[in-house]
This record gives structure tokens, C-alpha cells and sequence, in this order.
């Protein structure tokens, strides 16, 4: 039985909160991937770019509207190729936005999972991380440190990588 104030998780009450459960399973899927692989502290900007990278590629990979319903094991091959480092994913991610937030416009309805998902696609865009820059001559470390020189590198560049490499280990 729904309880009044809760009729409704797609935005079509009226006049309800419409809740993102499809971003928010992304996320989740995401999160316990990233948490399995154990590859950086949950507390780190470098496991968020790799959680949000990760539940965009989840979310946009969707494209029958089945997200919350889907077996996580099933697509792990299509997130994996998605991910990987010879694929074009930023300009995945762009054309699928669009495609996400043009049904949405069609349909009329709220969109919350695509407020979420643009929200977080913006952070990566917009955020940079110092990364230890991997273009650099090997040896060539500055003043004796051991970490070499680093670079400031995109969000999405330092955690699309995390999140294929949590699908590996996953």
C-alpha cells in the first residue's frame, strides 16, 4: 500500500517528489564496485571522479529505461568496453546526454535522475585533480621527490580509469 506523500517515484503524482532511483542505483552500483576494488579511500576526490564516472557510464549505458530492475553481473562486459582507455567516453557521455535530456524534454515529466547525473558530469568536466603526470620522462622527478612531476587533469580523465579498473576487479 502507498502512503500518501510517497505515491509515486517517477515524478508522475501529482505534484510529489519525484525520487531518482535510476541515478541512485547507478551510484550505488558504482560505489560498491569502487568500494570491492579497494583502490582509493572513500573519502577521496579521486573515489568520487571514479564513482560519479563510473554511475554515469552505468546510467547512460541504459538505454531501455530498466535500470533499477537490471543484473549487475549481465553488464559488467558493456561497462567494461564502455570504460575502456581506446574509447571516445567523453564524447559518449555528451551525445547520450543529449539523447537522455531530449527524451526528457519530449516527455514532459520531471527528470531528477537527469538533474543528478548532469550535476555530477558537470563536477567532472569542471573539476580539475593533480594527478602525477604520466607524459613525463621517466627519472625526471623535481628536487629528489620519489613521486615525480604531477598535473592538473580533469576529474573524469583520473576517474574513468578507477572505474574500469573496479570492473576488472570486481
Amino acid at each position: 500500500m502507498l502512503h500518501r506523500g510517497q505515491e509515486s517515484t517517477d515524478g508522475t503524482g501529482d505534484g510529489d517528489l519525484a525520487v531518482p532511483m535510476a541515478w541512485l542505483y547507478a551510484e550505488y552500483i558504482a560505489d560498491e564496485l569502487l568500494r570491492t576494488g579497494d583502490l582509493m579511500p572513500p573519502t577521496s576526490f579521486e573515489f568520487r571522479a571514479g564513482r560519479d564516472a563510473l554511475a554515469l557510464t552505468i546510467f547512460l549505458s541504459d538505454t531501455g529505461g530498466e535500470l533499477p530492475g537490471i543484473r549487475v553481473v549481465t553488464q559488467l562486459e558493456t561497462w567494461l568496453s564502455l570504460t575502456a582507455y581506446d574509447q571516445p567516453w567523453e564524447d559518449w557521455v555528451r551525445e547520450r546526454m543529449g539523447q537522455v535530456t531530449a527524451a526528457a524534454a519530449h516527455s514532459g515529466g520531471p527528470a531528477p535522475d537527469l538533474e543528478l547525473a548532469s550535476a555530477a558530469w558537470r563536477w567532472l568536466e569542471e573539476t580539475e585533480l593533480l594527478a602525477p603526470d604520466l607524459d613525463a620522462v621517466p627519472g625526471g622527478s623535481v628536487n629528489g621527490e620519489d613521486d615525480g612531476p604531477h598535473v592538473w587533469t580533469p576529474a573524469w580523465q583520473l576517474g574513468l580509469p578507477l572505474g574500469h579498473l573496479a570492473i576488472h576487479l570486481f
